[in-house]
């Protein structure tokens, strides 16, 4: 079998889809995924939520946010419903949280632009926000059964194995001829069974490192394994240096324990989302302090510093505690604010969204407290 020469039409008359999709979807009947919860009862409205939680999110990860959020919210109308406060705090802990406001916005969208019903039709899907081409395709596929080609991450990594793709990761050229490649294999009739199994078979089997060749059902028909390439392909594309940022965090905490935070603005990192204040550096902070805050008790040194990677940055945050009585009446008009009681087990006010590393950090900040208050008691 040789692999597709240049993509197109042409790719098709090299391999024909039927021995492909047949070896898999009975490889899948005996060791593919048959259980996940949106597999169970399959609607385009659960397929379409599990289809972008899986973005940039393994399978075992998304699990349990996916039965939080569909137990808070079982269908399109009630997303569209819902505060944008509370898909966030759903989603709090699976990052990439524009997947969250591309929901919540698609959602609102279905109801005013398509009476409720999610589109079948893959072109209309990929006018909604957060929807590209692969995650539309697997939506069609899977919930409605019609001939729809995906190329997800995992479905990446099969093709450039099983055609022996050699171009590097990400270029117009590689993703054109992968898409060939993918295209070619998608059968035309049990479509939906297909579509799963070649995304089971790239997260069980066809791993990023030390694949399981041995039980691959398309092992003789993979050009790297019988080259063997398994580990030299897919070919990575170069990493550059991630530039580093770097910020304070003000920790404000009032008398009786509450922190302050702010919402963030709609775009950047964590946008939407709620965190403590956040300066350029301390002598930022410190004026904040004095200028908005009563009677401001700062810590003489911060506390060190945290460290996120996110996809084209390193973010550095250094965490600056103060106690104060309150704020001033003019402060932040700008901006949300609201006080965040970290030691009540179930907050009386609406669920927020805030950032799993923040989240962290408040806990840790109200362990400290505790500390504190218990020495102070004996």
């Amino acid at each position: 079998m040789q692999p597709p020469a240049e993509p197109g039409p042409s790719a098709a008359e090299t391999v024909t889809t039927s021995p492909i999709a047949a070896a898999l979807i009975e490889w899948a009947k005996r060791h593919g995924r048959h259980d996940l919860p949106w597999q169970l009862e399959r609607t385009p409205y659960r397929v379409w939520v599990s289809e972008i939680m899986l973005q940039q999110t393994q399978v075992s990860t998304a699990l349990s946010y996916y039965r939080r959020f569909m137990q808070r919210l079982p269908s399109v109308a009630d997303l569209a419903a819902a505060a944008l406060d509370e898909v966030l705090h759903l989603w709090s802990g699976l990052g990439y949280y524009a997947r969250a406001r591309h929901l919540h916005e698609a959602a609102q969208r279905i109801m005013s632009d398509y009476d409720g019903e999610l589109p079948s039709d893959p072109e209309q899907l990929m006018q909604l926000p957060g929807i590209g081409r692969s995650t539309a395709a697997a939506i069609v596929a899977l919930a409605h059964g019609q001939r729809a080609t995906i190329l997800d991450g995992n479905v990446k990594r099969v093709m450039a194995r099983l055609f022996a793709v050699d171009g590097t990761a990400g270029t117009a050229a590689t993703e054109q001829r992968l898409w060939s490649c993918a295209e070619c294999c998608t059968p035309h009739a049990e479509v939906a069974a297909y579509t799963q199994a070649i995304m089971d078979l790239g997260s069980l089997v066809c791993t990023r490192s030390r694949p399981a060749c041995a039980p691959c059902p398309l092992r003789t028909r993979c050009l790297a394994y019988q080259t063997g390439r398994t580990q030299e392909l897919p070919r990575p594309r170069a990493r550059a240096r991630l530039p580093l940022r770097r910020a304070v965090l003000l920790l404000v905490m009032r008398d009786d324990g509450a922190v302050l935070l702010q919402r963030r603005s709609n775009r950047g990192v964590w946008a939407g989302l709620w965190t403590p204040p956040e300066f350029t550096d301390l002598a930022q902070a410190r004026e904040f302090c004095a200028r908005e805050l009563i009677s401001p008790e700062i810590d003489a040194a911060p506390r060190p510093p945290l460290h996120q990677r996110f996809t084209h940055f390193e973010f550095e945050l250094t965490p600056l505690r103060t106690r104060c009585a309150g704020l001033r009446p003019q402060v932040c008009e700008a901006r949300a604010t609201l006080w965040y009681d970290v030691r009540a087990t179930a907050p009386s006010g609406p669920p927020i969204g805030l950032p799993a590393p923040i989240a962290r950090l408040l806990r840790s900040i109200e362990r400290d407290e505790v500390l504190v208050l218990a020495a102070a008691g004996s």
